[in-house]
């Protein structure tokens, strides 16, 4: 697989375009190295992603349609039944279609807007919006931060959650419906905590986006962290700058290092090179379905691949 460089477009809003003309939206596949490590049960990015409680195909959607309202029309490539199931579904009102070389070809560039379903389109500026490329997981993680910069700037709490009145909420956080936060806990936003996700005592959470039906024990560090979902976190943790994905478990005093004592910048394994992810702080990429063991340390940039079970004490190292 080749390397690729992050990239990145601004997408014309259409109060600047002639609003006659009707859109077609064709998303294509794109290499990626992040392979299927958030979750077993879907196929590709678009559904895997959760951006605040929407899978990433239904997140884009909706902003390209702010962006051009008359868009009427989407198609995919061949075999992605779920994706056009779930678009039918949130959008009735659009002709959702696969790839077919023949309509492919039929429509004009002026007509179509290719989106590449390893890309994230937001709202960069008023009337501005941006399609965001992601190939690696650092730079999935980087885009979840811009999202939440971009879009959670105001503080909203479901009148479904249940907040105690010693935790202190700072910083634009959305809450979803069913959340339990308990006693002391401090939350710095920009934050995300998905649906029937409870949060116990004591613990510090920043900049992040927890998905839903996760738990998190008592005294734990979260920070610039995605967790896709259904996890279990016990106590004493620490999850810094790391992508978890769905159905984890971690035992007591797991840690993920997210700094090299060298300062330099943190490498991660793609095929059989070290790669530099360009970053100094990268901790890890946490394969769906894992088991973590009490005790366990995993130094920056270390993947764990999908339903591993790490045994206590054990430093990841490789």
């Amino acid at each position: 697989m080749r390397i690729h460089t992050t990239s990145m477009m601004e997408i014309q809003n259409s109060s600047t375009v002639t609003s006659s003309i009707q859109k077609s939206i064709v998303f294509e596949n794109n290499e990626h190295w992040i392979g299927n490590i958030l979750d077993s049960n879907e196929k590709s990015l678009a559904l895997a992603v959760n951006v605040m409680g929407k899978p990433l195909i239904v997140h884009n959607m909706e902003k390209l349609l702010l962006a051009y309202p008359s868009i009427n029309h989407v198609v995919f490539p061949d075999g992605m039944s779920q994706e056009i199931n779930l678009l039918q579904s949130r959008f009735p009102f659009i002709n959702v279609d696969e790839y077919s070389h023949e309509k492919i070809s039929n429509l004009s560039q002026k007509e179509s807007i290719k989106i590449p379903l390893n890309g994230a389109v937001t709202e960069s500026s008023l009337n501005k919006f941006t399609l965001r490329v992601f190939y690696y997981p650092w730079d999935l993680l980087k885009m979840i931060h811009e999202i939440l910069t971009a879009e959670v700037k105001t503080t909203t709490i479901s009148k479904n959650a249940s907040i105690a009145k010693s935790s202190v909420i700072s910083g634009p956080c959305m809450i979803d419906d069913g959340v339990q936060i308990d006693d002391f806990n401090k939350i710095i936003g920009p934050i995300y905590i998905g649906k029937n996700s409870k949060i116990g005592t004591g613990n510090l959470i920043r900049h992040s986006i927890i998905g839903e039906n996760t738990m998190i024990g008592f005294s734990c560090e979260m920070a610039r962290t995605l967790m896709i979902g259904d996890t279990r976190v016990s106590h004493h943790d620490v999850l810094l700058d790391s992508i978890v994905g769905r159905k984890c478990w971690f035992g007591a005093y797991v840690g993920t290092t997210n700094l090299l004592l060298n300062n330099e910048t943190v490498k991660y394994r793609l095929g059989n090179t070290m790669s530099s992810t360009g970053r100094e702080n990268f901790g890890a990429v946490i394969g769906h379905g894992s088991a973590i063991g009490a005790g366990v340390i995993v130094l920056p940039g270390r993947q764990i691949p999908p339903n591993s079970i790490v045994s206590a004490g054990t430093v990841v190292s490789k």
